[in-house]
């Protein structure tokens, strides 16, 4: 059976679907490659939320050309299902295969194989017919019919017509090995005028609560004490489901029906972060005192123009709420610069806003025009030095929320999970994570996957760890 390499781009939910593969094809009898230039099929999946994320796919598919030009390429993910044809006329790109056909991709990987590599001029590879309905024309993220290419060598339709799910548990990223995540939520039924994820991934959908449950059992069973809960739109987990069910619903049946020892939930939108979820939030030690929830702006104008469902006065009664129940919780958000029409006074009414607000960190993104999003057709574009000054400034508040917060912990005892050490690395130190998201690196060689309890000291930042047999040692507390 053929070898293959997966390289991933983008999100964590991406990096689910990736894993899922990654599972199909191995047990199909198929063999992981140390190195794309080891394979004999690479399997790219792609990112398109930026226009940087589509460049950095288009470069890895020209240099895994270049050094692997037997290797069969499957383009896959949220830019091949954005814009198939331009990455089909790319140099060695065999197939192309959108979010639509992803669970496909097992049975075309075997069809590959089967098939001599006898390369055509034009850089595609002739492959034997799947069962599938690979020749009909495909529909683009906005509608548009197209004709099929002649070689048939793309598989994408439109994603609201397709129900599956796709999802495995991540294993790497992050945590390296350590936390893995868990997609249990896919698409979004929202319509943020410049987001193009919902026309790539398609309507919202849920992973039963019986595979959740199962999938978090079988984890927990293998040794894993953080689970990472993600998806696109995880606050509406369950409301495709019949009978529907709540994210907070699955959250108390993971608690009761499962041993894992902590849970960690991924991004959630601000008005699904309910008073009964942060109530749940401060009734356990089970659940990490982290909550991600996108902002984007705090100009209600600006609000509006991006169609999000809230003001920033919704949004900061949400943070003030958290802080209230779970003075010590990290608070992060998403910030993007640079929205068409936004103004210095809109700028700066995001700046107050976060300063005013107990923050723990920040992800500040320049905006990127998508092909087909409300917001790519708006005349009023802020210009690129503005957007870059802009977000330096959200980026220096970002550090300065950050550093304040670190600083808050002084003195107190964190019970941290050890992450995996870089054994080549000069250094004595262990990373390690708190449940509050604060990064550590605890001075001695500890395993990893280990519950330590450290004291954050004043001195330079430093701590004491222990753990059931081990006398305290110094750490460090390192920038998140």
């Amino acid at each position: 059976m053929s070898t293959f390499y997966i390289q991933q781009f983008g999100c964590r939910a991406t990096q689910a679907d990736g894993a899922a593969i990654e599972r199909q094809l191995l047990d199909r009898g198929c063999t992981t490659a140390s190195e794309p230039a080891a394979a004999d099929i690479v399997v790219l999946n792609t990112c398109t939320v930026t226009a940087s994320a589509d460049a950095q796919a288009r470069d890895a598919i020209r240099k895994l050309h270049a050094a692997n030009p037997a290797a069969r390429l499957i383009v896959t993910g949220c830019y091949a299902q954005r814009a198939p044809e331009e990455i089909a006329a790319l140099p060695g790109v065999s197939w192309v295969v959108g979010n639509s056909h992803k669970p496909q991709i097992p049975d075309l990987v075997h069809s590959l194989s089967s098939v001599a590599p006898a390369k055509t001029a034009n850089n595609f590879f002739p492959v034997a017919a799947l069962d599938s309905d690979s020749a009909a024309p495909f529909h683009s993220f906005v509608g548009a019919q197209h004709a099929a290419p002649a070689l048939g060598n793309i598989l994408t339709c439109n994603i609201f017509d397709r129900t599956e799910f796709l999802s495995a548990p991540v294993l790497g990223g992050e945590g390296n090995h350590t936390r893995p995540t868990l997609k249990i939520q896919d698409g979004c039924d929202s319509r943020c005028s410049y987001c193009v994820i919902p026309f790539v991934r398609g309507k919202s959908r849920s992973l039963s609560p019986e595979t959740v449950l199962s999938e978090i059992r079988r984890l927990s069973e293998s040794g894993f004490r953080e689970i990472v809960l993600s998806g696109i739109n995880l606050g509406t987990y369950g409301r495709d489901l019949s009978p529907r069910i709540e994210l907070e619903s699955l959250l108390r049946r993971i608690l009761d029906e499962t041993p894992v020892e902590r849970l960690r939930i991924s991004s959630i939108e601000p008005l699904d972060v309910t008073q009964d979820l942060i109530d749940l939030f401060a009734s356990t030690d089970r659940i990490a005192q982290h909550f991600h929830m996108p902002l984007q702006s705090a100009s209600n104008r600006i609000l509006a123009a991006m169609h999000r469902w809230y003001r920033a006065g919704h949004y900061a009664r949400r943070v003030e709420l958290i802080h209230e129940r779970l003075p010590h919780a990290a608070i992060g958000a998403d910030v993007i610069s640079g929205f068409p029409g936004e103004t210095e006074a809109d700028h700066a009414a995001t700046i107050d806003f976060i300063e005013s607000l107990p923050f723990t960190y920040l992800h500040v993104f320049s905006f990127s025009k998508r092909p087909g999003t409300q917001a790519a057709s708006l005349a009023n574009e802020v210009p690129g030095a503005t957007i870059k000054h802009r977000a330096r400034e959200l980026r220096a508040l970002a550090e300065k929320k950050s550093a304040a917060f670190r600083h808050s912990q002084l003195g107190r005892t964190l019970r941290v999970l050890t992450l995996h050490r870089d054994e080549d690395a000069d250094t004595q130190a262990t990373p390690a994570i708190s449940s509050n998201y604060l990064k550590l690196a605890v001075l001695g060689r500890h395993s990893h996957n280990v519950w330590l309890d450290v004291q954050v000291s004043a001195e330079a930042g430093c701590c004491s760890a222990t753990d059931a047999t081990t006398p305290f040692d110094t750490c460090i507390v390192a920038s998140p």
